[in-house]
């Protein structure tokens, strides 16, 4: 993201979707701010919203038939273990020179008229702590620090197979179901014992009716919709697919949900994101969200991808602890919330 407090009311501005053309000074705008071209990232970006447009909210900001800046968010339902549905608000940017004069104003307004519309009274977003004119733009347009704390580890850095860490991944519908050089370094005997415990697979959608079935016995309820859209966008809309699914005795036990990408909240370098963990209640102790989390660092680290991040709300102990025992550790970005009336 990059934007910055504005100073006030613009007029003339058109506020319309975002559309395929606007793809070359969508890239434009970014490249000038950040320093290097993402085209990439917003391609695939512009792509996801026209396959699912319920999934994903884009504006643009126009004045004589300039882009002038423009916002892309993406509506949560079930990711890092949260109930209530929310905007994720993945970039705002405003053109260089032409911030300050109420174009990110114009389009916040924008995202949250449309979220009312749906029914959504949650806008949620990312921030590096040392981003200063995005943390005095969130600060102006009414977020505050929300409850999700960021974590991340450096791959491979964590000891990952303690069979202890395995006891916090038996849910009490806490919602755990909460993306070459391969001359890579042999990974620690504790990784490769974590691995034996399963049979890890890279997901597939046939494996959709298992992930849905884990997720409703952590869960307590059906979310095969939600589940299959999840599935849908990993196996679509990451750069990279790293996503798993464990099995043992020639049954499905647990998943992890994971994309590789960089565009999201001003990222400029790969990154996996975990968005959803879960385990089959009944293999609770059996090493599988261990297993899980170590073969997708070892796949990561073939990919050169050196960090791997996710959300975990501060109450839940539990999925902290296992994540902790891993390796993770309070990231640099700091988790933001702005709550609609």
């Amino acid at each position: 993201m990059a934007e910055r407090a504005q100073a006030g009311p613009i007029s003339g501005v058109k506020l319309r979707r975002l559309a395929p053309q606007d793809l070359d000074a969508v890239v434009d705008i970014d490249a000038q701010i950040t320093g290097r071209s993402r085209r990439v990232y917003f391609e695939r970006r512009l792509q996801a919203a026209l396959r699912a447009p319920e999934m994903h909210t884009q504006f643009a900001a126009e004045e004589e038939g300039v882009l002038e800046g423009y916002v892309l968010a993406r509506r949560l339902e079930g990711e890092f273990g949260r109930a209530e549905p929310a905007l994720r608000l993945e970039v705002i940017s405003v053109r260089p020179g032409e911030q300050g004069h109420g174009y990110g104003d114009a389009l916040l307004g924008a995202l949250e008229a449309e979220a009312r519309k749906h029914g959504i009274l949650q806008l949620r977003t990312q921030a590096a702590w040392k981003d200063h004119a995005m943390l005095s733009f969130l600060d102006h347009a009414g977020f505050a620090l929300g409850g999700g704390q960021v974590i991340d580890c450096e791959v491979l850095a964590g000891r990952i197979g303690n069979d202890e860490q395995q006891r916090v991944l038996a849910p009490e519908h806490h919602g755990l179901s909460a993306e070459i050089d391969h001359s890579t370094p042999q990974a620690n005997d504790f990784d490769a014992l974590a691995r034996d415990r399963a049979d890890v697979r890279s997901l597939e959608r046939a494996d959709l009716a298992d992930i849905a079935r884990i997720d409703r016995r952590n869960m307590g309820r059906d979310r095969g919709a939600y589940i299959g859209r999840m599935v849908d966008e990993a196996l679509n809309e990451s750069a990279i697919r790293v996503s798993l699914v464990a099995h043992q005795d020639g049954s499905a036990t647990g998943f992890i949900m994971a994309g590789v990408d960089f565009g999201d909240f001003g990222r400029t370098e790969p990154v996996a994101v975990i968005d959803l963990l879960g385990v089959d209640p009944g293999f609770t102790g059996a090493g599988i969200g261990s297993a899980l989390l170590s073969q997708l660092f070892v796949n990561l680290e073939a990919l050169r991808v050196e960090r791997v991040a996710t959300v975990v709300e501060r109450d839940n102990f539990g999925l902290l602890q296992f994540f902790y025992r891993a390796g993770f550790a309070s990231s640099q970005r700091l988790s933001f919330l702005k709550r609609l009336a």
